[in-house]
């Protein structure tokens, strides 16, 4: 049990969405499964896909942090962390529209015409976006972004790359990070919303990822922008794509307990059914140790991420927290899946069951959204502030 309470209406959310993925979206694991094995993408078909947004549509699982008045559900983060940890259970890749980091960003800075063309259907659905930070040898380090942004009388022109962006060809539109003026690290970093087929817009490449993930190389050739689509101030475009990221951590630790949660309870079943040398797994010292560890972490984390979506639902800083879980969720969850894969022994290695493609989907949240050293440098360097 928690030490954190949670309302019953966040409760019954959470069942309803657990209904979903056991109803809905773990029946469509063997496809899912037997498509990535032969290649393919770890993506639903459109006719996979659109029976599940009727679906959602009818149980109201859609706009879930949408505000009300862009006719949405207005749910904090402490309701849906536990959307996130329903949704991580199962490897069958589907999001309740909208994506909401993009979504919290554009509600933080967007302008009436910002909100009236971009923002209003991105909120209902019916428009998707994507963002674009890292750059070829600078990451997502701010200090070595190249990308730059003039301003050409109401225009403004954008030249560089970007690398590792995600769910590019699908998206309406995407939101680009490009230096505007000289500063340090963050500063001079300006936000512009780019809309599909610009000239000047190109995708160099797609490039296949471990785990069935598809990302994307951009390249900017005097890609005239619109002054009006600058998403808030010049220069100060950093700020509100933190708070994008804060949240993205604080669903990506809420998504390794649902990960660990499936393998957890896949490794009990198996221990209990297989013995060696007469003895069932689940007697073994060794094993029932990874079974303690993993139910400890797990506790731990739920605890943690709570504890961060009340901060962040109280208007606090969150950055240190979202910093602490996404290490310790992403690592947590690494060593459950490999605990489980190591339980099945040969069979955890095949690609008929879920654990690998679980493992692999892990392995790269310890890279995006911020790589496990980084973090662990911020934590230090604050932790060395507290006590000067």
């Amino acid at each position: 049990m928690s030490l954190i309470e949670i309302p019953e209406e966040h409760r019954m959310l959470q069942e309803l969405v657990r209904k979903f993925v056991d109803r809905e979206l773990m029946p469509l694991e063997p496809a899912v499964l037997a498509r990535e094995s032969e290649g393919g993408a770890l993506s639903l078909t459109p006719e996979e896909e659109a029976p599940l947004h009727a679906r959602c549509k009818e149980l109201g699982l859609w706009g879930l942090d949408v505000p009300e008045n862009l006719g949405g559900a207005n749910m904090p983060s402490s309701a849906l962390i536990l959307v996130q940890e329903e949704l991580g259970r199962t490897c069958t890749p589907f999001l309740f529209p909208p994506d909401s980091p993009n979504l919290h960003m554009m509600l933080a800075v967007a302008d009436d015409y910002q909100r009236e063309h971009y923002l209003a259907p991105y909120a209902a659905g019916e428009k998707k976006s994507c963002i674009a930070i890292s750059e070829p040898g600078a990451g997502g380090d701010p200090a070595g972004m190249l990308t730059k942004a003039v301003q050409d009388g109401d225009d403004w022109i954008i030249n560089g790359r970007k690398i590792w962006v995600s769910r590019v060809p699908a998206s309406d539109f995407i939101i680009v990070m490009a230096r505007t003026s000289p500063g340090k690290r963050a500063d001079g970093v300006t936000a512009f919303l780019v809309d599909k087929g610009t000239p000047g817009f190109i995708i160099e490449r797609q490039i296949k990822m471990i785990g069935g993930r598809r990302t994307y190389e951009l390249v900017f050739e005097d890609c005239r922008v619109p002054h009006r689509n600058v998403l808030g101030k010049v220069g100060q475009g950093y700020e509100p794509m933190q708070l994008r990221l804060n949240v993205r951590r604080l669903e990506l630790g809420a998504r390794c307990i649902g990960i660990s949660e499936r393998a957890l309870q896949m490794m009990c079943v198996q221990v209990k059914q297989r013995s060696t040398f007469g003895v069932p797994l689940s007697e073994r010292q060794a094993i029932q140790w990874w079974i303690a560890d993993a139910a400890t972490k797990i506790h731990a984390c739920r605890l943690m991420v709570q504890a961060g979506a009340a901060t962040l639902d109280a208007g606090g800083d969150v950055r240190n927290e979202a910093s602490m879980i996404k290490v310790f969720a992403t690592e947590m969850a690494t060593e459950i899946v490999d605990h489980a894969m190591q339980a099945f022994g040969a069979m955890g290695m095949t690609r008929e069951l879920p654990l690998q493609l679980m493992a692999q989907q892990v392995r790269v949240m310890r890279i995006y959204e911020g790589p496990s050293e980084v973090h662990r440098m911020a934590i230090a360097r604050r932790t060395l502030k507290q006590y000067n």
